[in-house]
């Protein structure tokens, strides 16, 4: 089967496989800090790491929500791990909230001060990364017409991580079971991972920053 996304036949291909084919995507658990003082948190589905060293990370948000302009306001956001113990969590924080509501309170959360950012992180998370942005970018389409899109990139600039799930200096992600986003409604969780060993001419698989 062969189709041009914006011809797909709806009879026989009813929703759109994008979602569902670039899987799994780590969720983007965002949590964000106005000047005012407001905080917000929220689930991002596309998000994913872009660079090893130094460490860059982005969250796209087709839509003009608090976490972009919270960000774009104080040049700051954090990251934290949803994990599998923390999925009602994350799914009740996707809620729409007018400002001045807290997320982390309606999703039964605590937030935790940032050490190198205003925006708190989720204490109940077992990793959060603290990040200064450094790029936002508004997507265009081939035709060079903006999208609703905007991704913003920042960088790591502190780190939590519970200790317990370190094991012999690596992170153990069968351990902290984290969970990711597929096509539609579908979640997946980590219970088992593999190793395969790079071709020689493949560099360094830790990146630049190990």
């Amino acid at each position: 089967m062969f189709f041009e996304p914006q011809k797909r036949d709806k009879t026989q291909v009813p929703h759109d496989v994008f979602k569902g084919l670039i899987i799994p995507r780590p969720v983007g658990w965002i949590s964000t800090a106005n000047k005012s003082g407001d905080t917000n948190l929220a689930p991002y589905s596309f998000f994913n790491g872009m660079y090893s060293w130094p460490n860059i990370l982005g969250f796209s948000s087709e839509k003009k929500k608090d976490s972009l302009h919270f960000a774009r306001e104080t040049g700051e956001f954090t990251w934290n791990m949803a994990t599998w113990d923390l999925r009602e969590n994350m799914n009740l924080s996707s809620e729409g909230l007018k400002m001045g509501h807290s997320e982390f309170e309606y999703s039964g959360l605590t937030p935790e001060q940032g050490r190198m950012v205003r925006a708190p992180r989720v204490a109940e998370s077992p990793a959060s990364l603290e990040c200064k942005v450094t790029q936002i970018l508004e997507l265009t389409d081939i035709d060079g017409k903006k999208t609703s899109a905007t991704v913003v990139f920042g960088q790591v600039v502190g780190v939590h991580i519970d200790a317990n799930f370190l094991v012999n200096g690596r992170v153990d992600a069968v351990k902290l079971k984290p969970i990711a986003r597929c096509g539609y409604n579908e979640y997946i969780v980590i219970k088992e991972v593999f190793m395969m060993e790079r071709p020689p001419s493949a560099g360094n698989p830790f990146g630049g920053g190990d």
